[in-house]
């Protein structure tokens, strides 16, 4: 949530009186994240975050912004894409594609708690099982082909200890790909810094711009190498047991998911290594530009592949919700 784009607050005045939502009051640059251009919006009738789409093509956008409306019809806290007086949720401002969006409450936790991550594997299980009556389909960008495109791109920037790191685990991938495992809309980047709270509850789930069709298991092993990972790369075993016995108790585990799932941890660490080894040798410019450290993940692929602690039993109740 970088700003790559800039928006005048003459620009911003113009294109909001093709909405309902009242005059603005002020315009605001989010500094966190790196794909996109963010704004905070406030009006006189009410908040919002305004998106400028720096590089997902024009054509993939309802996807994310129709999901975003379903889920928000379903009850889960997502930021609710609010339409113009043409009905339409994509628009154009500053020569990109643009969409505005209800602000929810709360601020992000940097140090969860075992409750909290109980919580998050709860909602992760609703927003799975809403997302299964979701009409449209669209795979994951950031799947095989990017990740050995992306491996190609960074190789010659790498020391040789990580080249050949990350030669060994895109070999050691290959064997996921043919496992039956139970697929459906995932959010695919769901971190800390996605989602609020407002109080004990979550206020709201941010950041779909990542979402797409693909394993369920790999959209759970993407929370849990964030939500439960601790400074070294390893997994703290309460959160990690609340977060997936939380998710089960909704959404039961198959037996093929628990066979998977030590590899699909590190699919999943595999994927935001790659990303920031990106991001950081072959950045793009931008006026307030986030980049983010590629050793965490690295250090938690490193972990995983020395070995998972086993799932929880499932036995009893998990962590309050």
């Amino acid at each position: 949530m970088s700003v790559f784009t800039p928006v005048s607050d003459a620009a911003m005045s113009d294109w909001l009186a093709g909405f309902a939502v009242g005059r603005l009051v002020s315009l605001k640059g989010i500094e966190a994240g790196v794909q996109n251009s963010n704004f905070f919006v406030t009006t006189g009738l009410g908040r919002y975050v305004l998106t400028l789409f720096e590089s997902v093509p024009r054509a993939d956008l309802p996807f994310y912004l129709n999901l975003m409306a379903h889920l928000a019809r379903h009850g889960l806290p997502v930021p609710a894409p609010i339409a113009d007086r043409s009905n339409e949720y994509l628009g154009s401002l500053s020569g990109k594609p643009a969409a505005l969006v209800s602000r929810l409450a709360g601020s992000s936790v940097a140090d969860p708690d075992a409750a909290q991550c109980a919580r998050v594997g709860a909602m992760l299980a609703g927003l799975h099982l809403a997302g299964q009556s979701y009409g449209r389909k669209q795979e994951n960008p950031r799947g095989a082909a990017w990740r050995a495109a992306a491996a190609a791109a960074v190789m010659p920037h790498l020391p040789v200890a990580d080249a050949a790191l990350l030669q060994e685990e895109l070999a050691a991938q290959a064997a996921l790909d043919a496992l039956p495992l139970p697929t459906g809309v995932i959010h695919a980047d769901l971190f800390r810094d996605n989602v609020l709270w407002d109080g004990e509850h979550i206020g709201g789930v941010l950041d779909f711009y990542f979402a797409c069709h693909d394993t369920l298991l790999f959209d759970l092993a993407v929370t849990v190498n964030d939500w439960c990972a601790n400074p070294d790369g390893g997994l703290d075993p309460a959160r990690y047991a609340a977060l997936v016995a939380a998710y089960h108790l909704d959404r039961p585990l198959e037996e093929a998911e628990l066979a998977a799932w030590p590899l699909m941890l590190r699919r999943a660490a595999l994927r935001f290594w790659l990303s920031r080894l990106e991001d950081f040798h072959l950045p793009r410019a931008g006026e307030l530009v986030t980049v983010k450290d590629p050793a965490e993940f690295r250090a938690i692929l490193l972990s995983r592949r020395t070995g998972v602690a086993p799932l929880p039993s499932f036995v009893g109740t998990p962590a309050i919700r």
